[in-house]
């Protein structure tokens, strides 16, 4: 890899396209943006360098804008901003890869018609996952795309973490424990041993904890268990997801309530988590923030959930060594982490409050010097790991 070859990262929300452009072979970011609020309201798009520069900015207030007119938009702007940098491949996050697909793979027309058939699997997320992927096939087709999927890096887990207990016939139509987050917890898993070395065969639980919400148990590196399972609405309350639910619970919404699928959907992926228990926001700060006691609740439950999988987790690895924080609330809230690691005494958690309180913003450990388990903070960083993933691929590696 030349150093003016980059490497662009595509991150497609159901109302937002995020991208990042990495250059030279150390994948330094040279440039960041997003566009917020398609279909609805005012679409923007802001574009960053390095140092957080401001380097392009829109608005769409005549009609509202779909996820093929921004990245059309998006190449456009790209091939006016690249400033001698030549896009070599572009990778994309891909939360739903099946049981077939363990590891990041070139993407082309067969391959999208394929993962279409998952989208019942993921249907919050997947269409919106590959409706760029297409949008690049049309529009630069001559760019190799990379997809690299969430679920991958669970896929080794041991049989036992992945099956439910349902007849084999159903199991094998794929009705299983997928686990979600995974590039972030591969992240995780690749830089904590450098921060750490005495951690590259260690039993660690990370949380990747934001709006969408899960646990992961690592045994050197490698998934072992997570708490999100078949849907990325299990496990965890989360902003708006309801998190792990008795299955009779949809059946009581159903048959005694009389809501269709469409309204559970709804309630279980729009309607629920902090939000659903507060009844004021799906934003931790906005909680944190609060007198009403309906947002003390909602932490609380949070706070009590994170604590039971922990315990879950612990035990999936027969111990713990180190816990560890990633995602938005994770990265920066003081009192939740807190709180999640005074719940966790038991374990062996000692957390250093001053370094806990100086909230730091990279790599750091925030647990006392003679903590039997050691507790860091490594802020999410999924885009990174796609480029990775992606450049090995074009390099063949």
């Amino acid at each position: 890899m030349q150093d003016n070859d980059s490497v662009i990262v595509i991150n497609a929300g159901s109302s937002s396209i995020k991208f990042s452009m990495y250059s030279g072979a150390a994948l330094e970011l040279t440039m960041r943006g997003k566009i917020e609020n398609l279909y609805s309201g005012v679409a923007h798009f802001v574009a960053q360098d390095a140092r957080d520069g401001v380097v392009g900015e829109h608005h769409w207030r005549d009609a509202p804008l779909d996820h093929e007119g921004g990245m059309r938009f998006l190449i456009d702007f790209a091939q006016s901003h690249l400033d001698g940098h030549r896009v070599i491949a572009v990778g994309h996050r891909i939360v739903h890869g099946g049981v077939a697909h363990s590891g990041p793979q070139r993407l082309d027309a067969a391959l999208v018609d394929e993962l279409e058939k998952l989208v019942p699997l993921a249907p919050l997320h997947l269409p919106h996952n590959l409706a760029p992927v297409r949008s690049v096939m049309a529009l630069a087709p001559h760019v190799p795309q990379i997809g690299c999927f969430d679920t991958a890096f669970h896929v080794g887990q041991p049989v036992e973490a992945q099956e439910f207990a349902l007849p084999s016939n159903i199991t094998e139509l794929g009705v299983r424990r997928y686990g979600f987050h995974g590039l972030s917890y591969e992240y995780i898993a690749s830089v904590l041993p450098r921060a750490e070395p005495g951690l590259a065969h260690a039993r660690v639980v990370a949380a990747h904890l934001g709006n969408g919400a899960s646990m992961c148990a690592m045994d050197a590196g490698r998934s072992v268990a997570s708490t999100m399972g078949f849907t990325a609405v299990d496990g965890l309350p989360m902003g708006t997801r309801c998190g792990a639910l008795d299955p009779g619970v949809v059946l009581y919404l159903m048959q005694e309530l009389g809501m269709d699928v469409a309204a559970v959907q709804k309630l279980m992926y729009q309607q629920s988590g902090l939000l659903g228990v507060s009844g004021i926001s799906s934003d931790m700060r906005t909680l944190e923030q609060s007198d009403d006691p309906r947002a003390r609740k909602a932490i609380d439950l949070m706070v009590y959930r994170i604590g039971r999988e922990l315990g879950s987790l612990a035990a999936a690895l027969g111990g713990l060594d180190a816990l560890v924080f990633s995602g938005g609330i994770g990265e920066n809230s003081v009192a939740l982490r807190a709180a999640v690691c005074r719940d966790a005494a038991w374990l062996g958690v000692q957390l250093d409050a001053q370094a806990n309180a100086a909230n730091p913003r990279g790599i750091a450990r925030i647990s006392k010097a003679d903590s039997k388990v050691a507790v860091w903070v490594v802020p999410a960083n999924e885009e990174l790991m796609i480029a990775r993933h992606a450049l090995d691929v074009v390099e063949g590696t």
